[in-house]
């Protein structure tokens, strides 16, 4: 990927503090039973255990990216792993479901610096060349933290019990902490100037002058609505059709993980074989395929299937518009990353809303079939040359 040790062993570094920051994304989802019964609260008060931690992720995105660019990201990403290991050993100990939910948002608020800050610190370190090469390896790390911290949690949840893999999960990302801190001493040191709110705000209106910029935000919103706001009812819509429910939605939801896997593995060859339009084309392509799939399939094989298609499709499209963030200013390469994280957040968030009412207007398949043609379109227009 680059000849540079130093680049290596700082891409190295990341994808650890990568692989553990998202590890604890899906850590409380397969524990909602558990959690339920020991904390005497309803499983659909539970459940928002995981908007407790998505939402605050989104939110402070844009003070932590400036912030990187000031105090040095690599400072930031380590100082967020830290406290996310404090906020998680914690969180072993919450008596209440309330104080759960309270440590779920405080954490993610801490681990929202970690991969956007370490997407923006590539985007500083390796060049236009090799960048979405070195991407799709930190995104292969994210991608396997977060199948990791669903699986890894239910797994050990019977001889752990929930609090214990807490502490495990804390361990996690206490040891990435110190892998970055260790690890950075080796590196070049970052520049440390004084945090200047006046200064963010500036990147931030110059960041929003730019066509090419908000071309670029309102694609990740767009996507993350579109793909992730399918995911909720993967399980009514396979229920309806006599295929099966969670346990069967639990494999798409993995399929589309090892979709993502895959993608990383063939990112090089592809890159190289036709380039970044044809191949985001491709995942628009790809994307159609697999929703329509999900609309039409007979049987829960196929179902899972077009999990695994969207997967490699969505992260050929999300990929090339991370690449293109880190491309938009270099100077503030932490702030435009971090509105990047922000607006797809935000698109997943509002994603299952626009999914609930289009189901209940037009049914699964129209509502799933049309999703893959704003997906499809949506490729097709970031396929042509970027706008300046």
């Amino acid at each position: 990927m680059t000849g540079n040790p130093g680049t290596a062993r700082l891409i190295a570094i990341l994808a650890l503090g990568v692989f553990a920051g998202t590890l604890v994304t899906r850590i409380t989802d397969p524990l909602v039973i558990v959690l339920a019964q020991d904390l005497g609260a309803p499983a659909a008060r539970v459940a928002l255990l995981a908007s407790a931690f998505a939402l605050p992720f989104a939110l402070i995105q844009p003070i932590l990216g400036p912030v990187g660019d000031a105090l040095g990201k690599r400072r930031v990403i380590a100082f967020g792993l830290t406290v996310l290991s404090v906020l998680l050993a914690i969180s072993s100990l919450a008596p209440t479901l309330d104080s759960l939910l309270v440590l779920r948002a405080l954490a993610g608020l801490a681990a929202g610096g970690v991969m956007p800050l370490s997407i923006a610190l590539v985007g500083d370190s390796v060049g236009t060349q090799d960048r979405q090469v070195a991407l799709s390896r930190l995104l292969a790390f994210a991608i396997a933290g977060q199948i990791a911290g669903g699986t890894v949690a239910g797994l050990l949840e019977p001889y752990l019990g929930w609090r214990g893999v807490m502490i495990a999960a804390g361990l996690v990302t206490g040891s990435a902490a110190l892998a970055v801190l260790a690890g950075g001493r080796h590196l070049p040191a970052e520049v440390a100037n004084r945090f200047n709110p006046a200064l963010a705000l500036q990147r931030y209106r110059q960041l929003f002058g730019m066509r090419a910029a908000l071309v670029l935000y309102a694609s990740v919103a767009v996507e993350g609505a579109l793909v992730f706001g399918s995911f909720p009812y993967f399980a009514p819509i396979l229920q309806a059709r006599g295929l099966g429910s969670t346990a069967v939605a639990g494999f798409v939801v993995a399929a589309f993980g090892c979709g993502g896997l895959i993608y990383a593995a063939i990112a090089r060859m592809v890159l190289n074989r036709i380039g970044q339009a044809a191949m985001v084309r491709l995942g628009g392509v790809l994307c159609l395929m697999a929703l329509t799939g999900f609309g039409f399939a007979p049987t829960a094989p196929l179902f899972v299937a077009s999990g695994l298609l969207l997967g490699v499709g969505m992260y050929m499209v999300h990929n090339s518009i991370q690449t293109r963030v880190t491309e938009l200013a270099p100077q503030a390469r932490g702030s435009a990353v971090a509105l990047h994280a922000f607006h797809f957040f935000i698109g997943q968030t509002v994603g299952p809303v626009l999914y609930g009412l289009a189901l209940t207007v037009l049914g699964d398949a129209p509502t799933l079939v049309l999703a893959g043609f704003g997906l499809l379109t949506l490729a097709l227009l970031l396929g042509r040359p970027a706008p300046r």
